[in-house]
Formats: C-alpha cells, sequence, structure tokens
C-alpha cells in the first residue's frame, strides 16, 4: 500500500514539477528583486572572506602548528569564483591558488597529511573553475589521485590502499565504487558526492568508469528495495539516501546513516527498524545522478526527487536538525541548479486513497531569503552547530557564497 500511495505522489508531483508561481515567468528562479538580495548578500559575505585571508600564506583557516585543510581554501575560492564580477585574476583568488597548489603531493593529490579525498576533490574543482595555467596542470594528477581512491578493480596500488583505506573489489562487494576518508577503512556517500562534483567540474564525461562505478554504491545508498541489493533496503521505498554501506572496515554491509533509525509498523503488525534517510545525503545522491545523466524517468531519479518533495525544508537538514546544515544548503542549491528547474512541487500532506497536498516553490528564492535571515553585521553566517567543523565561521560562510552562486545560476 506504501508503495502504491508513494507511486501516485510521484505522478502528482511530475504533473507540478515545472509549474511556476502566479505571476513569475516560467523559466525565472528568482524574482529581479530576489536576486538583487541575493547579490547583496553574496558580496557581504564575499568581504568578510577576503578579511580572513592569512595574508602570510594566502590560504584560509590556516593552522601554523599543525594539519591545515586545503579544502576550506578550495571553498573560499570556489564561492568566490561564482561571482560574476570576480575573475582568477583577483588577488585573494590567486593567491588562494597558490596556496592550494603549494599542498600538491607526489601522488597527485591535493591534501596535507589527512582526509586526502575530501581536500583534493574540493580543491580539485576549486582548480578548474580558476583555469590558470597552474591550475591546469595539476588538474590531470588530481583527477588520476582520486580515481585511484574508488573502490574497484582499478583501485590504487597495495601500498597507497593501505595507507589511505581503499581496496581492490568487484562489484558485488558492497563498498564498490564508493570513495571515504580513509579513517574508517570504507567509503562513504559525502566524499563520493565531492569526488564526482570534481570529476564533473573538470570535464570527465557521465559515461566514464568512475560514474559508472559510482552509480553501484548510490544504489546501495539509496533506500529502495527496488535497486537496493543490501539486506538493511528490504521493504524499504523511502527513496532518500543514508550515508554508507557500514559503519567499519569490518562491517561492510550493515548500512550506516547518520541520522539514526526509526521503526516503521508493517501491515501484519510486525514492527521493524530501518535506517533513516536524511537531507544532505539525499540531494548528494540526486546530484550524483544529475551528473551522471541518468534520464529523468529512471526510477532511481523519480525516488529520490519524490523523497525531496516530500521532506522540502531550508529551517533544517532534514532528518539531522542543525547539524550539518550549511553543507546542507550548498548541496541542496548545487542539486536543484544542476536538474535545472526554477521551481519544484513540494508534499504539504498525505492522505490515503487521496491526491496529496501540494504546492510549487521557486527554491533560489527560498534560499536567498534563508542565507539573508542567517547574515551577521560582518558578513558571515550564524554559527547554527558545531558537528562537522561547522563551528568555523570562515567555512559556513564559504558554504553559503557557494549556495548563493548556484541559486543565481553563476558563473
Amino acid at each position: 500500500m506504501r508503495t502504491m500511495q508513494l507511486a501516485a505522489t510521484a505522478l502528482v508531483l511530475a504533473a507540478a514539477l515545472g509549474a511556476a508561481p502566479a505571476g513569475a515567468q516560467d523559466n525565472d528562479r528568482l524574482t529581479p528583486q530576489a536576486r538583487a538580495r541575493a547579490h547583496e548578500v553574496m558580496n557581504r559575505a564575499i568581504t568578510y572572506l577576503r578579511e580572513q585571508q592569512d595574508q602570510t600564506t594566502g590560504g584560509w583557516a590556516v593552522n601554523p602548528d599543525g594539519v591545515t585543510f586545503p579544502a576550506i581554501t578550495g571553498l573560499v575560492i570556489d564561492g568566490m569564483l561564482h561571482h560574476p564580477a570576480i575573475d582568477p585574476a583577483d588577488p585573494a583568488v590567486s593567491r588562494g591558488v597558490e596556496f592550494l597548489l603549494s599542498h600538491r603531493q607526489p601522488d597527485g593529490g591535493i591534501y596535507d597529511r589527512v582526509l586526502p579525498s575530501y581536500n583534493t576533490s574540493i580543491a580539485l574543482s576549486a582548480l578548474a573553475h580558476a583555469g590558470t595555467k597552474d591550475a591546469q596542470a595539476a588538474i590531470p594528477p588530481a583527477q588520476q589521485f582520486l580515481i585511484g581512491l574508488q573502490w574497484s578493480e582499478d583501485s590504487a596500488s597495495v601500498e597507497v590502499s593501505e595507507q589511505l583505506g581503499v581496496g581492490k573489489v568487484d562489484a558485488s562487494h558492497p563498498f564498490y565504487g564508493g570513495v571515504g576518508y580513509g579513517s574508517h577503512g570504507r567509503p562513504d556517500l559525502s566524499n563520493l558526492s565531492f569526488m564526482l562534483q570534481a570529476l564533473h567540474d573538470s570535464g570527465y564525461e557521465a559515461e566514464s568508469p568512475p560514474f559508472q562505478r559510482a552509480l553501484v554504491f548510490l544504489q546501495r545508498v539509496q533506500m529502495d528495495e527496488r535497486f537496493n541489493d543490501m539486506p538493511y533496503a528490504r521493504g524499504a521505498t523511502e527513496g532518500g539516501f543514508v550515508y554508507a554501506t557500514g559503519p567499519e572496515a569490518d562491517q561492510i554491509s550493515e548500512g550506516q546513516s547518520q541520522a539514526g533509525v526509526y521503526e516503521e509498523s508493517l501491515d501484519d503488525g510486525t514492527v521493524v527498524s530501518r535506517l533513516r534517510c536524511y537531507g544532505s545525503m539525499t540531494y548528494a545522491g540526486f546530484k550524483s545522478y544529475v551528473y551522471a545523466e541518468l534520464s529523468r524517468e529512471d526510477p532511481r531519479v523519480v525516488a529520490a526527487h519524490g523523497w525531496i518533495a516530500r521532506n522540502y525544508t531550508l529551517a533544517e537538514n532534514p532528518g539531522m536538525g542543525d547539524e550539518g546544515y550549511y553543507y546542507y544548503l550548498v548541496t541542496f542549491a548545487k542539486a536543484l541548479d544542476a536538474w535545472g528547474e526554477p521551481t519544484i512541487g513540494v508534499v504539504l500532506a498525505e492522505s490515503e486513497g487521496a491526491d496529496p497536498e501540494t504546492e510549487t516553490r521557486r527554491w533560489a528564492e527560498d534560499l536567498v531569503q534563508t542565507l539573508a535571515a542567517l547574515q551577521q553585521p560582518d558578513g558571515s553566517f550564524a554559527i547554527k552547530h558545531e558537528r562537522w567543523m561547522e563551528s568555523d565561521p570562515v567555512l559556513v560562510t564559504a558554504y553559503g557564497v557557494l549556495a548563493l552562486g548556484s541559486a543565481l545560476g553563476e558563473p
């Protein structure tokens, strides 16, 4: 019964998907007033970020006494380059690019001792958008380094595998197609999403092996039994995404959601526990499907879009509250920008035997209003939660600028 109800909801939403609000042009994602407001908020945020640049190194969030995350500099640069009036010759951008390049490693990665996939992926996106001669020279080695971190038949050498936590496996293995931090010895959707974003930004084709291998892992972290062959997906119909196929290297098929589990009562009275889908990972999975150029009628895409429609909000990271909130905002914006529709039909209420109550939202305008309300007098964005480094105002402000750039559709 639940599956039939979700299918009916998907049909109703398909009809509403491209509908624009009354008085708006069909291709408008922002009214002129909202576009002006987005530029105003973005300008103030970039002014704040300029003031935070380390004058000695040219990076951001530099730790002179320990490990530095080049990814934060990459996020700032990438966000600034989404502004229509900022180009790679901008002094802050060019110094930031030099900082990233100073962290190139002999293996092609761009990192400082830890989190090689995370840092390299974000740095690669920034370098691809910078497009300078030196940046372009760093792109192929970084691409090959990341591809070597993907769990597959072609994973990196044994020596690199032991250091970075990746192994050679075939498609039957739950880790196949994924990418991880290395520290847990298993892949996760967040790192895979960053890698696919980087490969997409730097020109990799959707038909290439990294994208095709990624589809196997994506299906296994999407909670829908029609295409997820993992035991934790049996009976699942939600269509959203969870974090990983297992929490550690020796727990390969238990599944993992940072949002925990919930209980569902079946028609026969049985109560089962299921992994809870959540916002940031669902938008990350949905965006990855778009970059892999799956058809809009593909059931995996339809299922993910249906979860988004039923859980649409900018008040929180659905399923996680304030945890990972700004990561959620930027993933939300990049996913819907990639999807390409100015509006989205969202479900307000559902009842068995009746069409769902829906409304049409102009998602980019909702995002601009949300970030405008969160902006502080100094141009940064208010801290919502400390988890996943979001106590750092530079990081959350860089996320905000990137989200605004996607909302504006610039560049």
